[in-house]
């Protein structure tokens, strides 16, 4: 190992400067003319190649290294790999655009993500890597018994895994769509490519080596835009110290614009929008009827006017849009209304703790703020291809020093999203809210173009008013560098630090998923005799159908990232993190226990997502599908319910069993002194 270490130190250090040098090449480049669509494809094709090529040359057919990684990568270099694990399109691009949005409220996800290593280091990482083998399911069967567990195990491991790895496909989508002009659709398979060709030809060793070069790629990508943004608008380089000054800025123009009349003009407006759906849906048929009919006759008053020929093929679309019948109108306006009413309502200040009107809005924002935090810290600390991680280490004293490693690579991320929050609210305050519709930047139609952004004229003024622009939280960190107007390879240096946390991430999830399948079930329980050559095989071909089965998913755009996202942490901590937790604690906690509990936890947070989510989808609320939130809880925060089920379902049920047998009990007492490790 001593001399294993230099080594990785000068291929990784020649690495990073290499990358240096291309982005410098690049930006000279465009100084004489580069396209950007060239640039745009440079960064695509040299950062798969290169992830390609360490893919290739790690490639193994041992068992030990395809799923641990031989168990011998230094606890730097695994904390390096942990962060682009870790840091995937949510943590890259949806975070910053969520503080954009939702201000305070946003930091839930920055407390929860980063406490949630705590709870990995303090309760799991060191415990698990006593333990050794492959797999979380590998855990629960060995410290509960029988196969039930190893089962239930590989559900939720799948479950959840699957959920955030479309989350990341989506991502590649966005990215390559946006760069390199692809359909979405196309993008979405094109980047899978690159993640199979990691996770196919070398499992955990091949993956281990990639994520760290991403890790080099993404962070550099995530601290040049804001840092150049910086010493813009501050003369300091240094965001993080500095956008407390520019939130001040933010908030005096949030004063002024709020108050406009241009501005309380638009969201009267929109109100009244709001108010027209509802009363359509108040007189339903009726109103659907009437609506054919106006369209009609406008249409027959201008089809004579040359001139208006433009505003009658806009009326032809308008007819041909318009719901088939009353229920697919209520559904379609219920959404219209929603949207109306959202954007008239009065805007909240950035820094406002937990926003609303009255006493009891203000303690719902905030239980759902501290219902988000507990999710994201239990999902964390129980998210199989995170633990797994730890299982790549030399020793327990490495997987102890893995942890520190990984949250301090990831701190510099997180602490960097607030500022990248803070200066992009300040440029499009300052330079795009009251600018003229007819000179938009050209940012505003590229990212309209793929349905990011929106800006609708409400009031006829000519003028961007701020109730009139809609921004998708996914594009906001995308889009920095052309809001303030930065050089075109920044950008392209952007797209490629988001790829590459998606694509370290989705590698990461897909091998979890394999293993899964493969060595949990193929081989644990349906073919114990399996050859080591025949085991790789299937994990290869299941990685492969999964990947596939996840794009086809992704494609068809099912919610934004930083949703989908915490769905699957909640879905992780309720049915993993009790059994985990209780199983290296409590001695008394029993097989029956285990599988119940784990069970009850999935079932309770899956049907507690869906009936919530479902309820914000009209025509599901129609047919009775969707429920009202419990004490006002989001789906975001639904393991909340499902993590409390788990853990009481556990107790209780072992408790009325009989005690684990002694040789349970002194596997517990192996697993709970790791500093025994040799």
């Amino acid at each position: 190992m001593a001399d294993y270490m230099p080594r990785l130190r000068r291929y990784y250090a020649s690495y990073t400067v290499g990358f240096f040098a291309f982005v410098l090449m690049l930006a000279v480049l465009e100084r004489y003319g580069m396209p950007p669509r060239w640039i745009g494809y440079s960064f695509l094709l040299l950062t798969i190649f290169l992830y390609a090529t360490i893919g290739v040359l790690a490639r193994t057919a041992s068992v030990a290294e395809y799923y641990v990684a031989g168990r011998r990568v230094p606890a730097v270099f695994n904390g390096m790999a942990t962060g682009a694990d870790w840091m995937s399109s949510a943590s890259f691009m949806g975070l910053a655009g969520t503080l954009y949005l939702s201000g305070h409220q946003g930091l839930a996800y920055v407390m929860g993500w980063t406490g949630g290593y705590v709870l990995v280091a303090l309760l799991l990482a060191p415990y698990l890597r006593r333990f050794g083998q492959y797999t979380i399911p590998d855990f629960l069967a060995a410290r509960y018994g029988g196969n039930q567990a190893r089962l239930v195990g590989v559900l939720a491991t799948i479950l959840a895994s699957f959920v955030y790895v479309v989350a990341q496909i989506y991502g590649v989508g966005l990215i390559t769509s946006r760069f390199v002009g692809l359909q979405f659709e196309i993008g979405v398979f094109v980047g899978l490519a690159g993640i199979l060709v990691c996770s196919f030809l070398g499992g955990m060793r091949a993956v281990t080596w990639t994520q760290v070069a991403q890790y080099a790629i993404l962070i550099v990508a995530y601290l040049v835009p804001v840092t150049i943004l910086s010493y813009q608008v501050t003369g300091i380089p240094l965001a993080q110290l500095t956008y407390g000054r520019v939130l001040q800025q933010v908030q005096v123009l949030e004063e002024r614009i709020f108050d406009e009349p241009a501005e309380v003009e638009a969201r009267r407006l929109f109100r009244e929008r709001a108010d027209a759906y509802h009363d359509r849906i108040l007189t339903l048929p009726e109103s659907l009827e009437e609506e054919r009919r106006d369209l009609a006759a406008r249409i027959n008053t201008l089809k004579n006017d040359n001139a208006q020929m433009r505003e009658v093929v806009a009326l032809e679309r308008q007819r041909r849009e318009l719901p088939r019948n009353s229920e697919d109108a209520r559904s379609y306006w219920e959404t219209q209304m929603h949207q109306a009413a959202q954007r008239g309502a009065e805007p909240d200040h950035h820094t406002t703790a937990f926003p609303g009107q009255g006493e009891s809005v203000d303690e719902l924002a905030r239980a759902n703020f501290l219902s988000l935090v507990f999710c994201l810290m239990i999902g964390t600390a129980a998210l199989p291809h995170v633990l797994t991680r730890y299982y790549t280490t030399p020793s327990v004293g490495d997987a102890r020093r893995s942890v520190f490693w990984s949250l301090l690579f990831i701190l510099a991320l997180y602490l960097t999203a607030p500022a990248y929050a803070a200066f992009v609210k300040y440029e499009i305050y300052s330079h795009l809210v009251g600018s003229p519709i007819a000179q938009l930047p050209l940012w505003v139609s590229s990212w309209g173009k793929i349905g990011m952004v929106s800006i609708e004229d409400i009031n006829g003024d000519g003028i961007v008013q701020l109730a009139e622009l809609v921004l998708n939280p996914d594009v906001i960190l995308l889009a920095t560098p052309e809001i303030a107007g930065l050089p075109y390879v920044i950008s392209g240096l952007v797209a490629a630090g988001a790829l590459a946390a998606a694509l370290s991430t989705a590698d990461g999830l897909l091998l979890t998923i394999a293993g899964a399948l493969s060595h949990d079930l193929y081989y644990k329980i349906y073919r114990p005799n399996a050859t080591t050559q025949w085991r790789l095989v299937v994990s290869k071909s299941l990685l492969l159908v999964v990947a596939v089965l996840a794009a086809t998913v992704a494609s068809q755009k099912p919610a934004t990232i930083l949703f989908m996202v915490a769905w699957a942490f909640s879905l992780a901590g309720a049915a993993l993190f009790p059994a985990l937790i209780l199983g290296v604690f409590w001695k008394r906690a029993t097989h029956a226990g285990a599988v119940s509990g784990m069970l009850v936890g999935l079932l309770v947070t899956l049907y507690y997502m869906v009936r919530v989510h479902f309820d914000s989808i009209p025509w599901l609320r129609i047919q009775g599908i969707g429920m009202e939130p419990w004490l006002g809880i989001q789906s975001t925060a639904a393991g909340v319910w499902g993590v409390a089920a788990g853990f009481a379902t556990i107790v209780v049920v072992s408790l009325l069993g009989k005690p684990p047998s002694r040789e349970t009990q002194d596997f517990v007492e192996s697993v709970r002194y790791p500093e025994l490790d040799r």
